[in-house]
């Protein structure tokens, strides 16, 4: 079911579904708007495009994500590196990432993390969204106040839309691993298969 807008906010309500460009590209290089965990000096730098509205973004991360993460993040093998997309549901999508950029760096992947186990409940009810941001630090007040700022919600649609127009993705996920790009959920194994490729170069 579809999320209706005043669920998240007067300044969501404000976006529109972006134009998706149907086009590939290389990746470009590291964006200093990126949100990242691992070990920076890592061989291998995966780069998930994602959205917080997209069920099959939440999908892979609550399926694949925990052991790629146990087994290439933790481990120090991989960065992990999320770009911020606008796909699904953009209004749900607008919301998390707002939230999780408010909640701070430390917590932006608690939270995404959050929504997408919840997301399911999060389209019944945007009182299961407040509650994700309350669980991560944020006031009642705080909340209102990140999905009010206009200045950090045009930064974020201009961050989704360079990503539709330089990088040229076509849809959510998608993945670029060391500048190979794949389209579409990813297993482990397929994962493994493309690390291993990517640290052969």
């Amino acid at each position: 079911m579809r999320a209706s807008l005043e669920k998240w906010g007067a300044a969501v309500a404000a976006l529109g579904a972006l134009a998706v460009v149907r086009a590939r590209a290389e990746a470009p290089a590291a964006e200093p708007d990126d949100m990242a965990i691992g070990n920076r000096k890592a061989k291998v730098t995966v780069i998930e495009y994602a959205s917080v509205g997209c069920p099959h973004c939440a999908k892979w991360s609550n399926e694949v994500f925990p052991a790629f993460k146990a087994k290439y993040v933790d481990s120090g093998k991989a960065r992990f590196v999320v770009r911020e997309c606008l796909t699904g549901d953009p209004d749900l999508a607008a919301a998390g990432f707002l939230l999780a950029r408010c909640a701070g760096p430390a917590r932006y992947f608690k939270v995404i993390d959050e929504i997408y186990r919840r997301q399911e409940e999060i389209y019944q009810s945007g009182a299961v969204l407040r509650q994700v941001a309350i669980d991560a630090g944020l006031s009642d007040k705080a909340y209102t106040a990140c999905l009010s700022d206009k200045a950090a919600l045009d930064a974020l649609q201009a961050r989704a839309q360079r990503h539709v127009d330089v990088d040229k993705v076509t849809g959510t996920p998608t993945f670029d691993i060391n500048g190979r790009r794949l389209e579409n959920y990813l297993t482990l194994e397929q994962l493994d298969t493309a690390i291993a490729a990517a640290k052969t170069k």
